[in-house]
């Protein structure tokens, strides 16, 4: 049995040799434009891809059933749209604690925030990529800015961690990257509003 969104397709496991092949014609579906997989279900259980093409591995005589569901690419935009919002406090709040405890020569605690800091920048780099990548939105050039801004100080910050110079470190996250953060998160709410326009326009 082969279930998409709660539909139960016409199509038959019995048709396919491997899991891929089932997902592939899943994908081809009409239906299935401008949507985002985000769970698939083999015999209840939750299947993701440990190495490429893993579900070309998945014999179909073992599966009873498959269930793929998915959201509108312009739903997955939105939901990363408000989860921007959410990254960019925490960033904020990271930022501030670290430079006080890089002040407080408490470096251990320091650089394990930094390093938490420094995973969640990228996330929301990454997150900012997958929006522009997927959506054309109108009058980004301030988010642009602010997005190319906060990058460059980013590999600044990565530099001044390799040189181990701490108060500098410091300093920048306090007087630079800080004041480029409030900057960033009113051009996000800015962003969402873009969003809703493309959603719901």
């Amino acid at each position: 049995m082969i279930i998409v969104d709660g539909q139960q397709s016409s199509l038959e496991l019995k048709q396919f040799a491997n899991l891929e092949q089932v997902l592939e014609r899943v994908m081809e579906d009409g239906r299935m434009q401008d949507r985002i997989v985000t769970d698939v279900l083999v015999n209840g259980e939750a299947f993701s891809e440990i190495y490429p093409h893993q579900a070309e591995d998945v014999d179909i005589s073992f599966v009873d059933k498959v269930e793929v569901v998915s959201v509108s690419v312009a739903e997955m935009g939105m939901s990363i749209a408000r989860e921007l919002y959410k990254v960019i406090s925490l960033m904020q709040k990271a930022a501030k604690r670290t430079a006080e405890l890089f002040r407080l020569a408490d470096d251990g605690a320091a650089l394990e925030m930094y390093s938490d800091l420094t995973e969640v920048c990228r996330d929301f780099l990454n997150m900012v990529g997958v929006l522009r990548a997927e959506f054309s939105l109108q009058n980004l050039s301030a988010f642009e800015q602010s997005v190319a801004d906060l990058s460059a100080l980013f590999s600044e910050m990565i530099e001044i961690q390799e040189n181990e110079d701490w108060i500098l470190l410091a300093d920048l996250l306090e007087y630079e990257f800080l004041p480029l953060v409030e900057k960033t998160k009113t051009v996000v709410a800015q962003l969402r509003e873009s969003m809703k326009a493309v959603v719901h326009g």
